[in-house]
């Protein structure tokens, strides 16, 4: 059996996409990935996340916000930023690790001036099958990702 690619999913607060991501991957590429989500500024699963993921059969109740300083040492392949501060705030992974930014929009923030529950939910059910599609290329996509955005980057300095 060959080894499965360990990837870090990484939002500002761990609360809602690192966690869809996480549970995402888990349920959809266990067989060939560990999924595992952290952020600079962790501050606990957000509880429409949960409602959002349990709505597509798929538990993060006990999934726990973490910070990603508990990631130092970890033997990680690939680090994904989701959101932009992340990109910004998140610390770069030795090698052979590779980080890459593919950013989602906000649940909360888009959920925040919902007049009912099931407003805000529906912000979160569409970012959450956003996520559901990036999941469903990994790990094929992640490369691809990777060589654009050094390219970007190299050109840039």
């Amino acid at each position: 059996m060959s080894k499965k690619i360990k990837i870090l999913f990484l939002c500002t607060g761990n609360s809602c996409r690192s966690q869809m991501a996480e549970g995402l991957t888990r349920h959809f590429k266990g067989d060939t990935i560990e999924a595992f989500s952290a952020g600079s500024a962790p501050h606990g699963v957000d509880p429409l996340a949960v409602e959002s993921m349990a709505k597509m059969g798929i538990d993060i109740s006990k999934q726990e916000s973490k910070h990603v300083s508990e990631f130092d040492g970890a033997a990680i392949d690939w680090a994904i930023t989701l959101c932009d501060n992340a990109q910004k705030t998140c610390p770069m992974f030795p090698p052979p690790a590779k980080t890459v930014h593919k950013p989602f929009e906000d649940p909360p923030l888009l959920a925040k001036n919902a007049k009912s529950r099931e407003e805000a939910l529906a912000h979160y059910n569409r970012v959450r099958d956003s996520i559901k599609a990036f999941v469903e290329e990994l790990p094929g996509v992640l490369e691809g990702l990777y060589q654009s955005q050094r390219k970007i980057s190299i050109s840039i300095k």
